[in-house]
């Protein structure tokens, strides 16, 4: 499978554990032999997070992935990398808008600019995203508000994606097929 068979955008969601970053990852290298990582995590400030990024890091391996940072610039980096000849992979929206609240960041703003950056990208990028929307409403207002700002989140970026993907205990089952330019998107 070349990257052009790669929709322009795909949304893979799932729940913690679910599988969805192993079948985004299945996606894009069965697409393309090199392709651009997108990490969002940012510093790991714990022992289990460490293992976390080690986890992914090993089971990614070095020689097909080119590693970009980016946990809170992530419209620019798409900017910059859209350019680019390689599909992306941005794993993911989830931590990416944890790290926008924790930092008091605009995150209507800030969603508006990465839907126009995934509009621009003239390469394939498949973006990963937690569903955290069906389980109980958070006990603690900054749980409300991360569940109903990702759900929102998800939600644009679901509007202008190609693809929709949703991994349930590791099986994909998609809700969204088609192109924009068949008019599905």
């Amino acid at each position: 499978m070349a990257a052009d068979a790669l929709p322009p955008v795909t949304l893979v969601l799932g729940g913690a554990r679910s599988g969805k970053s192993v079948h985004a990852e299945g996606l894009v290298a069965a697409a393309a032999a090199r392709a651009v990582y997108v990490a969002t995590a940012g510093e790991a400030r714990d022992e289990e997070m460490r293992g976390r990024i080690a986890a992914h890091k090993a089971r990614r391996g070095a020689e097909r992935w080119r590693l970009v940072e980016a946990p809170l610039r992530l419209p620019e980096a798409l900017g910059r990398l859209g350019c680019g000849a390689e599909p992306i992979l941005l794993d993911c929206l989830s931590l990416w808008l944890a790290n926008l609240l924790e930092e008091g960041c605009d995150v209507a703003a800030e969603g508006r600019r990465l839907i126009a950056a995934l509009q621009a990208c003239r390469v394939p990028v498949v973006c990963v995203s937690a569903e955290v929307g069906m389980g109980m409403t958070p006990l603690h207002p900054l749980g409300r508000e991360f569940r109903d700002r990702l759900g929102a989140l998800n939600r644009d970026v679901a509007s202008v994606a190609d693809d929709v993907i949703f991994v349930l205990a590791g099986l994909p089952m998609r809700v969204k097929a088609g192109t924009a330019e068949q008019g599905t998107g």
